[in-house]
């Protein structure tokens, strides 16, 4: 079987649709027919259960599946491997963050690179929805993640910068008569909030209840940064975010107030133990020989 028909098998036990597998492939639906077709001739039985509304994979294509699949990841991997020793590059830090200020956040990154140019590092926005959960998975290697993070298996590394919050109201709020905002208030109005996330680390984000005991609702669950804005422009919810949040989403149809009395709120790096390497302790080195940045100014 060759490369390209094991990707097309793969993705199609993936997607289950034949338009979308050809859509993502980038070929037509009649080259993933035609694979399909050729590896259950040379098989001799059925991948897929196929019928005018529905691709179902067949006991035999899931045993194919599961036996495929860590072997082509493996290829692919020891291929990116070799491209990238090819270049110099020894290894790959990835590093995911829940703030959107990573251009704030360059000097760390620049100082790595240029301390270690043997070694990649590639930065990328991660979801706040179960963002631990990307660790333990191994999709990315350190996380920038507000504190507190009290998860056992993970540590808690250097602190990367500290800001103030800021609470996004629409344009047209009744809070925006004031110039700035309390944790009071928030008790008047809904406030966004995530799937998957610990009770304790959403709390530190966004407290369940004011210092005067007053319950703050949590509004309908989003699962990302539009929705987030979406309820807020529309009045629907309001919601804290952190400082750097007013600069890069400046918005026409939202307003940002100063909140007086929140405490700051920190982010850090965050890495599973078990998977501490050298990559790992020279970020962590770079962040703390440079310090926490001071970006409200910016």
């Amino acid at each position: 079987m060759e490369l390209r028909d094991v990707e097309i098998f793969l993705t199609l036990a993936e997607e289950l649709h034949f338009g979308r597998t050809a859509a993502r492939l980038h070929v037509t639906a009649a080259r993933v027919t035609q694979a399909i077709k050729k590896q259950e001739r040379q098989i001799g039985a059925p991948l897929f259960d196929r019928s005018n509304r529905t691709v179902r994979l067949t006991p035999l294509g899931r045993q194919l599946r599961d036996d495929l699949w860590p072997m082509y990841t493996g290829l692919h991997a020891s291929l990116r491997r070799a491209k990238l020793a090819a270049q110099g590059v020894t290894a790959v830090l990835r590093v995911g963050t829940l703030p959107y200020n990573t251009y704030d956040l360059l000097p760390y990154w620049e100082t790595f690179r240029s301390r270690h140019p043997q070694w990649k590092l590639q930065i990328r926005i991660t979801p706040y929805v179960d963002p631990f959960a990307a660790l333990r998975r191994g999709d990315i290697d350190v996380l920038v993640a507000w504190l507190p993070v009290e998860e056992p298996d993970l540590t808690v590394g250097p602190v990367l910068l500290t800001e103030p919050r800021v609470l996004g109201v629409a344009v047209e709020h009744e809070l925006t008569r004031y110039e700035t905002a309390s944790v009071e208030m928030l008790a008047d109005f809904a406030h966004s909030d995530a799937p998957s996330r610990p009770d304790y680390w959403a709390d530190s984000y966004c407290p369940s209840h004011t210092p005067a005991g007053h319950r703050i609702e949590r509004a309908p669950l989003v699962r990302s940064a539009d929705e987030v804005l979406s309820l807020v422009s529309t009045e629907e919810a309001v919601s804290l975010f952190p400082h750097h949040v007013s600069r890069y989403w400046q918005r026409p149809d939202i307003t940002y107030l100063p909140v007086r009395d929140m405490d700051r709120l920190s982010f850090a790096l965050v890495w599973s133990a078990e998977a501490e390497n050298e990559t790992i302790r020279a970020l962590a080195r770079t962040v703390q020989d440079l310090g926490p940045l001071d970006v409200t100014g910016l």
